[in-house]
């Protein structure tokens, strides 16, 4: 399990997880340029934190720890209060926490006693566990394009991206690419996901798929060692690569830039980001660079 392979890689179930922590620093556009202050380390604890997902108030955010029982769990930050609150406590193990579309409870992968890999979803106190999607495996990320419609990407040999209806758990899921990233994230004020298609001829390029149509256009080729990506509210795409923090404005097209050098504030091999609905907040999965 890692940061690259969040513990939904079916071979590595003994594998302990990398040491990372979440980091939270204030977001703003100024004349279309991201402006991000200094990130404050909010997990700093020995142990794997990681894949942070905003609640809809932006007040708070789910994350995945794994503690000293090696359990996989899902726990909320609330950012006035600064803690942290445990919501499930399994014998199994659960990731990706994910925001269910009606705000009543979130959505998880679950790796089940037989290392089955499906999709979850608990009420918001982390209560009430119950299948979304029967047939569907194993998942390894997910995200809703609207109260009943899930793209997904599914693990193989090559893995897929998928869209399946949550309305009817046995169906199957309807494929429209493959070979594909890790990182499926909505694109605000459109219903469609934008995901990265590794096998582009071109190189790695960041692709957007439009559910109502059932189309797939290429937005932009993708930093040399970037995977993960996250939207702001107004268009901005942001990633990194190492400590370089780049962002892409879909409005305007163009290259990528280069915003900010997060190694300066103590950060190494920066993966994961999220941004807060209100585009106020960035969550920033990092390794911490030892003082």
């Amino acid at each position: 399990m890692g940061v690259l392979y969040p513990a939904l890689l079916l071979l590595q179930a003994a594998a302990a997880p990398p040491a990372t922590d979440i980091y939270l620093a204030p977001l703003r556009v100024q004349e279309g340029r991201i402006v991000v202050a200094t990130p404050v380390n909010v997990t700093a604890r020995p142990g794997y934190d990681n894949q942070p997902s905003f609640l809809p108030d932006g007040r708070a955010f789910l994350y995945t720890s794994v503690r000293e029982d090696s359990q996989a769990d899902i726990y909320r930050y609330d950012i006035d209060q600064k803690t942290s609150v445990r919501l499930t406590a399994t014998h199994e193990s659960e990731y990706s926490p994910t925001p269910l579309p009606d705000g009543g409870g979130f959505s998880v992968v679950r790796v089940e006693a037989d290392s089955t890999q499906r999709l979850w979803a608990f009420d918001e106190d982390g209560t009430h566990p119950r299948l979304v999607l029967d047939s569907i495996k194993p998942v390894g990320y997910h995200t809703w394009g609207d109260a009943h419609t899930l793209v997904l990407f599914v693990l193989g040999s090559p893995s897929t991206l998928q869209i399946a209806d949550a309305g009817f758990p046995a169906a199957r899921g309807e494929v429209f690419a493959k070979d594909i990233g890790r990182s499926l994230q909505r694109v605000p004020g459109r219903m469609s996901v934008s995901f990265v298609q590794r096998d582009s001829v071109a190189g790695p390029a960041l692709e957007e798929l439009d559910i109502r149509r059932r189309r797939v256009t290429m937005l932009a080729k993708v930093p040399r060692g970037a995977e993960f990506f996250a939207w702001t509210p107004d268009g901005i795409v942001l990633t990194a690569s190492g400590t370089t923090l780049y962002q892409w404005d879909s409005r305007r097209g163009g290259a990528w830039e280069q915003v900010a050098d997060l190694g300066a504030a103590g950060l190494s091999n920066v993966t994961r980001l999220a941004v807060s609905p209100q585009g106020d907040r960035l969550a920033i999965v990092a390794v911490p660079v030892a003082r």
